[in-house]
């Protein structure tokens, strides 16, 4: 399973360039085989980049998390074991959002796919991929 950081996740619906090739492609087919995830604190995120006027193309969180999830993807919660793993992890920077995303990535032992270079290249045994390559 493939776990999409925030950006990623809007990069793949709105086909930006800034998705490399080979991601798109591993996207592409983990979406066809129902193994691309996006952590619901996610659409939060997203909610609060609309709501910021940061991101316009979107038309509502709702209408984007509708969209992701018709494309195949599926949602994985934030529970109370991510909650506390995300509060445990040393060395990460301490954005709320990315710490949740990583530590739902650890507790479903999934791949996270993200541009971010804070967690490319945090020293921990998460698998990742540059979204970029």
């Amino acid at each position: 399973m493939i776990l999409l950081d925030t950006h990623v996740a809007l990069w793949l619906v709105i086909d930006t360039k800034s998705l490399g090739k080979r991601t798109k492609q591993i996207a592409r087919q983990a979406l066809t085989a129902g193994q691309v995830a996006i952590s619901a604190i996610s659409f939060w995120e997203i909610a609060l980049l609309i709501a910021k006027g940061r991101l316009r193309s979107v038309d509502s969180a709702a209408d984007m998390r509708r969209q992701m999830l018709r494309a195949g993807a599926v949602e994985l919660p934030l529970t109370g074991d991510v909650a506390i793993l995300a509060s445990e992890l040393t060395g990460l920077h301490a954005d709320p959002a990315d710490r949740f995303i990583v530590a739902t990535a650890i507790d479903r032992n999934a791949t996270l796919v993200t541009a971010d270079e804070n967690l490319l290249l945090w020293r921990h045994s998460l698998r990742r991929q540059n979204a970029e390559t």
